[in-house]
């Protein structure tokens, strides 16, 4: 992907911002309890989108600054987190003050940045000690219709990555994981508007997204373990990295 295409795929949800918000999974509370531990912070959600993870942090009692490049994304985040501060940025250029939070938490979005850059930006912000969390949803495949649907999606899907992220070993320390497991609820509309939020399907010609959404409809009509349900539970596993800034 070259850089024109990975920043259009990039800024590509600002018109889907609705549909991202409804759709979108949640994370597991725990993921941040284990990330973050109980006591309030001061926290950069970066790359926040609408605010699915930061809906979280602010639950668990943290002080949270929302940062997100694309404003329609943002624009939704406000008008459901109203009392969240929020602000137009990104990973490469985070409008806080330097060593003035304790932890940046990127839900979803790490793939999305340019590492060379974000990585000094991040650790400028944390205080030392502070620490850099990303986090991933992934569908879990060991459920054979999941593994079927990512079949369906094909090369350009991915299941998002969920490597641990190597990170400049002057800047922080080791990095810590941590899985857990979780499901959302689920219909055959509900899972075709999950494939229309993502940045491939907004980018796709009409042919493609008519082939995707009629791939995914044959799924849930045919697979033995969808096959007349109206309802049903998508599984995830959610992969937590943690490191601290030296």
């Amino acid at each position: 992907m070259d850089t024109d295409e990975w920043n259009a795929n990039r800024l590509s949800f600002g018109p889907a911002a609705d549909l991202y918000d409804r759709i979108r999974p949640t994370y597991p509370p725990a993921a941040v309890s284990w990330a973050l531990g109980e006591a309030p912070l001061r926290v950069v959600d970066l790359g926040a989108g609408t605010g699915k993870l930061t809906r979280l942090l602010a639950a668990a009692g943290h002080d949270v600054v929302a940062v997100e490049p694309d404003e329609g994304m943002l624009a939704r985040l406000s008008a459901v987190l109203p009392g969240v501060s929020a602000h137009v940025g990104s990973a490469e250029s985070v409008p806080v003050p330097d060593a003035s939070v304790d932890a940046v938490v990127a839900g979803q979005a790490y793939h999305w940045f340019d590492r060379e850059r974000a990585h000094p930006e991040i650790a400028r912000v944390l205080r030392p000690g502070g620490v850099f969390v990303p986090i991933w949803n992934r569908r879990d495949e060991d459920v054979p219709w999941v593994a079927a649907l990512t079949a369906i999606l094909g090369e350009h899907d991915g299941s998002t990555e969920a490597s641990a992220p190597t990170l400049p070993a002057e800047l922080f320390g080791p990095v810590e994981a941590a899985e857990f497991g979780h499901t959302t609820p689920m219909t055959a509309d509900g899972l075709v508007d999950l494939v229309r939020s993502r940045s491939y399907y907004l980018t796709a010609t009409p042919e493609h997204r008519a082939e995707l959404e009629g791939g995914v409809r044959e799924l849930c009509s045919t697979h033995p373990q969808l096959r007349g349900r109206a309802e049903f539970e998508l599984p995830y596993r959610t992969f937590v990295y943690r490191a601290a800034r030296r």
